[in-house]
């Protein structure tokens, strides 16, 4: 697949998409960038702004299939991943497979799972397969975990840890719309809701051969210098208990890249690395317990970074 397929593509799906979701282009652009580079995303925001509506507007776009769970604390690891079970009529034991063997898992309110089913997570989202009893069962392809969680009620939940949060190419925020796009909102859904009309404009063929493809665009050695920089920075930097990991670094570069495609370019500039350096490393960082009481302080810290480290020449990355 070509570069100018992959963003044809992304464009037809986007246009898509926003038949049902209104005001959010840049959330829209942030998932398919995610669904592109074979990552995952976690969005945070509030109740009722879309978050499960986006994940199924997306999953119809592309005809492929979409399992919702809902994280609760008594939901185990095996309600996720599937059971063996004794079937007595064939008198032998039969794999029911979870909702984990899906192209588009949404995976709703996952703070509120315990940690044990949340890490069962982990096997799924870096390896795309599950071991169960011994067996291991390779998923769909291709797979994505669009994670939700409330940012504002605590109670009753679990931190997502370090190792977790890693797992995610992405975190975004959806926000709530404007007046203008609220009135919008209202008379797209006042009769009926727009997804149940919606259809296909691509298909899991097509998405995988985007996954296989984006890795061509040109990233210059400078630029890949300019991202090392920033993710070291964050190792060092005094507010940071815990830096950027290598995994980290090499959500980045997927990231630019395909954002990158999406401004119809084969070749990565810096203004790819800056818009994206804030979804893909601020919710990497651990901060230490002074700093972390300040709203968006991860955020603020990321842009400080990019604020002063130098930027390489805009010559040198379309030389790349």
């Amino acid at each position: 697949m070509l570069l100018t397929d992959i963003r044809r593509m992304a464009q037809n799906v986007k246009q898509n998409i926003n038949k049902v979701i209104v005001g959010k282009e840049d959330v829209v652009d942030q998932l398919l960038i995610a669904l592109i580079a074979s990552g995952h995303v976690l969005l945070e925001d509030v109740p009722g702004t879309g978050k499960t509506l986006l994940a199924k507007a997306m999953a119809k776009s592309l005809h492929c299939t979409c399992k919702r769970i809902q994280f609760t604390p008594d939901l185990l690891p095996s309600d996720l991943s599937g059971i063996n079970y004794y079937n007595q009529k064939a008198s032998e034991f039969q794999f029911r497979p979870g909702p984990v063997f899906t192209n588009i898992l949404l995976a709703d309110e996952i703070n509120r799972a315990t940690p044990r089913t949340q890490s069962s997570l982990l096997e799924c989202m870096e390896e795309r397969q599950v071991s169960i009893d011994g067996e291991t069962r390779t998923l769909d392809r291709p797979f994505m975990v669009i994670a939700t969680q409330n940012p504002v009620e605590n109670q009753g939940t679990f931190p997502l840890p370090e190792a977790q949060l890693d797992r995610f190419l992405l975190k975004v925020r959806m926000g709530y719309p404007s007046r203008e796009q609220g009135v919008d909102i209202l008379k797209r859904f006042k009769q009926d809701n727009p997804l149940d009309s919606l259809e296909s404009v691509a298909d899991a063929r097509e998405l995988t051969a985007a996954q296989l493809a984006y890795s061509q665009v040109a990233v210059h050695d400078d630029l890949l210098d300019y991202m090392m920089h920033i993710v070291e920075r964050t190792r060092s930097h005094p507010d940071i208990a815990l830096g950027v990991s290598p995994r980290g670094s090499q959500s980045l570069l997927k990231a630019v890249q395909v954002h990158a495609i999406l401004q119809d370019r084969d070749y990565v500039l810096p203004d790819d690395i800056k818009a994206m350096a804030k979804p893909v490393l601020a919710h990497r960082l651990l901060l230490r317990h002074a700093i972390r009481l300040k709203e968006n302080a991860a955020d603020a810290i990321i842009d400080q970074l990019l604020r002063d480290t130098p930027v390489p020449s805009e010559t040198l990355a379309r030389n790349g």
